[in-house]
């Protein structure tokens, strides 16, 4: 587009003020200048899609039948920007002084891009912002205000509600938070009033995940468009999928205030040389060609890390943080919208207010267990763009029993789903063919359940790796405890135990009975005698049955003797069946006398006060997994958008 006029520029007021007035002092980054230079031909009549018109006449119809307070949901790509600009035109003041617009937004990106569409599609009207050091009059036509500024000191006095007709707010998921919501107040729209202007809040994820009500600033939602629909329709580009699994261990990571990974603990079992190995090497093999891949981090230091994995395996890629200055920001961008570098990393930049419709390519390196911040990241690369057939998500998978989202988990597929260059109508069938299949089983927390006591001593999963390795009646009384029962009650434990240099050893005692008439003593038992340390399980078992076979009779401790076989004795009977109930007794012929003495032995040895620690903790696990699936449910239905009224 050639230059501005100076005879066009002097007609003008709302590009003289845009550019003079008040805000040479400031420095525009250059996309603006850019755009503001090449705006005075571009005043030809914009074109509106036909769901762009049909939430348009939504919005007009709400506002008709006495609505005040709107919201849009709209994906990323769809034109919110051009909606609610035509809106400032549609919708009608409620008096002969409320004629002005106010356009608010929390970026600096978003703002500079509200102006660039008002200055475009409103030519004859007066665009100022607020924003840092640039400083509106208060009584343009249009002002779009950067949240943060507007509440600024007493930066907000100079608007008066009575001259506003109408409120429009961009990505309104974040409307609840507390500038947002004293601005609101400050304009009459913290409630319903009839003199109050018009709000309407557009956003691609019309949701929140922190347990804040959308209800609190906006009624209703109007309208909705998906962008599943938006892809189908070819109003956005095409998207395949790849997921990739990483098998990172999300179990020890902590939940944030948002109910998403805790972001410190996530970067740390994330960025890892071998993690971030797996992702470049993964986007070497799948991605292939794509000349313009952005990619989503954890946080700064996961950055630095990816960024230089690119960087070893001969990749020019480059970073943008929240830290990175403006200028520099904007040249980074301009660059690789001209495709002179293909991957761009970031972390938390790019989720919002992103225009930059060549990606083709997305890599999605940070687990979350939001919908909403997936939705956000998928759609950067869903804009349409000159010789870009679609855009390839890269979705790096880790340990799914944390209740993360993956790309599968938006077409209701489960999250575990592998899929390679699968097309949205793919995982469409995909969803269709597993609603046929039989249901998996639910996923759930996992551990060795036991109903009661008795339950604990007749399991004899724990003797298995001991019993594989020695020949005697070893019987396992607690995780890293084992007991061998000699005549007259006495007998070797042999237990795991930790040094003071954390070397793990393997200490056998033996325990000696005492005879009635000779202890003196409350216990029975004489003052335990150290038989062996060994480094080794094995070790520890081959010495201590070396020592039992010379000390103790072999038909005691070998598992092989006929009489184990045998039915129980009445006094085994007896002393087991104290603890069942009267229609649960033990008979002869429902266990053997060794099974009978493995049992005893491990209620003399601690089995009443282990099951009690096992069943506390069960009941620990069961109380937290309970309460975590409904923190991820209410953090589901919260993420979803329906068309209709609010709660607040």
């Amino acid at each position: 587009m050639p230059p501005l006029s100076a005879k066009w520029l002097s007609s003008t007021a709302s590009i003289c003020r845009f550019l003079v007035k008040g805000y040479h002092r400031t420095q525009f980054s250059p996309s603006l200048r850019t755009y503001v230079s090449e705006a005075a031909h571009a005043l030809q009549k914009i074109s509106l899609r036909d769901y762009q018109e049909e939430c348009i006449q939504s919005v007009l119809a709400a506002v008709k039948n006495g609505h005040k307070r709107l919201g849009i949901s709209l994906a990323t790509g769809a034109g919110k920007t051009v909606i609610f600009t035509q809106l400032i035109d549609r919708i009608k003041p409620n008096s002969d002084e409320a004629s002005q617009t106010l356009i608010l937004a929390h970026r600096r990106e978003l703002v500079e891009q509200a102006a660039r569409h008002c200055t475009n599609a409103y030519p004859h009207k007066t665009v100022e912002i607020e924003m840092g050091n640039m400083h509106a009059s208060g009584t343009a036509d249009i002002t779009i205000a950067s949240i943060q500024s507007i509440n600024s000191g007493e930066r907000i006095e100079k608007f008066d509600p009575d001259r506003f007709k109408l409120v429009l707010v961009d990505e309104a998921h974040h409307i609840v938070a507390p500038q947002y919501l004293r601005t609101l107040e400050h304009f009459n729209l913290d409630k319903k009033f009839d003199d109050s202007p018009t709000l309407v809040g557009v956003s691609a994820t019309f949701s929140r995940t922190d347990g804040l009500r959308l209800g609190a600033a906006i009624d209703e939602i109007v309208y909705h468009k998906d962008y599943v629909d938006m892809i189908g329709d070819k109003w956005l580009s095409d998207v395949v999928f790849t997921t990739v699994e990483t098998k990172v261990d999300l179990r020890g990571v902590g939940s944030g205030a948002n109910g998403d990974f805790q972001t410190r603990e996530l970067s740390r079992v994330v960025n890892t040389k071998q993690v971030n190995e797996v992702t470049v090497r993964s986007w070497l093999a799948k991605a292939p060609g794509r000349k313009s891949t952005l990619v989503f981090c954890v946080d700064l230091a996961h950055v630095d890390g990816l960024t230089e994995a690119f960087r070893q395996f001969g990749v020019d890629a480059r970073y943008v943080t929240g830290e990175t200055p403006n200028i520099e920001r904007s040249n980074l961008i301009d660059a690789f919208k001209r495709q002179e570098y293909p991957v761009l990393v970031n972390c938390g930049v790019f989720t919002e207010g992103t225009d930059i419709p060549n990606i083709d390519c997305i890599i999605i390196a940070r687990p979350t267990r939001s919908r909403n911040l997936l939705v956000q990241m998928i759609g950067r690369g869903m804009r349409l763009h000159p010789g870009k057939a679609d855009c390839h998500i890269i979705d790096m998978v880790s340990s799914l029993a944390t209740g993360i989202i993956t790309t599968p988990t938006l077409f209701g597929l489960d999250p575990s789903e592998i899929v390679e260059k699968a097309s949205v109508q793919d995982m469409q069938r995909l969803k269709a063919s597993r609603e046929i299949a039989e249901s998996p089983p639910a996923r759930k927390v996992t551990f060795t359940d036991y109903d009661s006591v008795l339950d604990l001593i007749a399991d004899t999963s724990g003797e298995r790796h001991i019993r594989s390795v020695s020949q005697h009646a070893w019987v396992q009384v607690a995780p890293q405890k084992w007991i061998l029962s000699g005549p007259s009650g006495t007998y070797i434990r042999l237990e795991r135990e930790s040094t003071p240099e954390d070397n793990i050893n393997f200490v056998a005692w033996e325990i000696r009975s005492l005879p009635g008439k000779v202890s003196k003593s409350k216990s029975p038992y004489a003052k335990p005698r150290k038989l062996l340390q060994a480094s080794t399980l094995i070790d520890a078992v081959h010495g201590s049955d070396r020592y039992a076979s010379e000390k103790y009779p072999h038909y005691l401790i070998s598992r092989y003797q006929r009489w184990r076989d045998g039915p129980p004795t009445d006094n085994q009977l007896e002393f087991l069946n104290k603890l069942r109930g009267e229609k649960d007794k033990l008979g002869p012929t429902d266990i053997t006398k060794g099974k009978a003495a493995d049992m005893i032995t491990k209620l003399r040895h601690g089995a009443r006060g282990r099951f009690a620690m096992i069943d506390a903790d069960r009941r620990r696990k069961e109380r937290k997994h309970v309460m975590e699936q409904k923190k991820m449910k209410a953090m589901r239905e919260r993420e979803k958008v329906v068309v209709g009224p609010l709660l607040v």
